[in-house]
């Protein structure tokens, strides 16, 4: 008799499964929350270069204090603290929406901010224990795994604000923004009782790579300045959905009556899910092709602004939507593995957090400059946006080509 033995997962990639759960529920709160945010802001009375400031605004906090956050991570070795202290910022400020009145587009504006305060807390600490397991699991897969989950609640999630505007769609507008930012506060617990459960489980992820390591000031590799200017041109041309939103609710007549204030969160939630499978081919791509993997992301993505913005049918948008899921799916997954095999593990907590602040500092500035175009020359804001992520596309080649000696070595 042949005994065939049980599959049981590694520990590791338990560590993974898990946190990637946390991230699920974290994704259907904030996710959910993004997906009506440009067209809060504009019920609320904020104009489109206002609603690109606040976006980008929100972004450069949240990614500039990164820098900062990652270096106290790395000097200090408290990776549960920040990820923890971080989450529970984030997750409030959500459901606190419900409680802005109309004509509030202050107060939404300033917790929208504090929610990327509570990121920058946590994000850091958060790729970088990420990392000690995913070089158990390989890289590109394991946060290809996480970001698959992470976009699961990314769908969900306007998928729920959907069905509580549906069902409470009698209500006056500004009570069915309240009732739908309110029921976030739902997954926002779930999110914070698995985080707990899974530090319970694992206390010490740092284990996964060879335990504790003294700390050293980051040193800035050749491949990493080169992909720092990358990442920096693709986020400056890579426009923050808020916008793409914004302009879908001016030009709701074009598509031909389906859709609707009710029906916004489902582009949003197909988006996502255009996220996660991109995330995961990409990400299992990176693994065998390494930063070339980017490289096709890149040109593929780039031309979503022309189709979002010259849209004069439904199809066409939802195409121009789905590029822009490809872009953020290999943004949330093939970005964060790159660093993970560029950095040294004593202090990449800070490269995460450096690669994360200039992220969002071209990002603030790309959303505030694209903003504000859109009123005064739209094409010039479609070509800034296009060129802009195609010219990072050579630079990514030769961060990777650069990689290349010491990968052989």
């Amino acid at each position: 008799m042949i005994v065939k033995k049980s599959r049981t997962l590694s520990p590791s990639m338990t560590f993974i499964l898990m946190f990637g759960m946390v991230s699920l529920f974290s994704d259907m709160t904030h996710e959910g929350a993004a997906s009506m945010r440009g067209a809060y802001l504009s019920f609320l009375g904020a104009s489109a270069a206002t609603i690109g400031f606040v976006s980008g605004l929100g972004e450069l906090v949240g990614y500039a204090m990164r820098y900062v956050f990652g270096a106290i991570t790395d000097k200090t070795g408290k990776y549960w603290p920040m990820v923890i202290g971080g989450y529970v910022l984030d997750i409030l400020a959500v459901p606190a929406l419900a409680l802005v009145g109309e004509h509030g587009w202050v107060a939404a504006s300033a917790l929208l901010i504090v929610q990327r305060m509570g990121k920058a807390i946590k994000k850091p600490a958060k790729d970088t224990i990420m990392s000690f397991a995913a070089s158990r699991e390989g890289a590109g897969k394991s946060f290809a795994i996480q970001e698959v989950l992470d976009q699961i609640g990314a769908f969900l999630g306007p998928v729920l604000l959907f069905a509580v505007m549906s069902a409470k769609s009698g209500l006056p507008k500004a009570e069915l923004y309240s009732a739908a930012f309110a029921v976030l506060a739902v997954p926002g617990a779930m999110t914070l009782i698995l985080l707990l459960a899974t530090k319970r489980k694992f206390p010490n992820p740092e284990e996964f790579e060879g335990g504790k390591t003294v700390y050293e000031p980051m040193k800035l590799k050749r491949s990493f300045k080169i992909y720092m200017a990358g990442i920096s041109l693709f986020a400056f041309g890579f426009m923050d959905y808020a916008l793409i939103l914004m302009h879908v609710t001016k030009r709701m007549d074009l598509y031909g009556g389906l859709i609707t204030t009710r029906t916004l969160p489902l582009i949003y939630a197909g988006a996502m899910l255009v996220d996660a499978a991109s995330a995961l081919i990409f990400g299992n791509l990176f693994d065998r092709k390494g930063v070339g993997a980017l490289v096709i992301a890149t040109v593929v993505a780039a031309p979503f602004a022309i189709l979002v913005f010259y849209a004069k049918s439904l199809p066409v948008l939802l195409i121009g939507v789905a590029l822009w899921g490809v872009g953020m799916g290999a943004q949330e997954s093939v970005l964060k593995a790159a660093v993970a095999t560029m950095v040294d593990k004593s202090a990449r907590a800070t490269g995460y957090g450096l690669f994360e602040c200039s992220f969002g500092i071209f990002w603030f500035a790309g959303s505030w400059l694209l903003g504000a175009l859109y009123d005064v020359n739209l094409a010039l804001m479609i070509a800034l946006s296009v060129v802009a992520q195609l010219t990072a596309a050579p630079l990514f080649y030769l961060a990777g080509k650069a990689m290349e000696p010491s990968t052989k070595g």
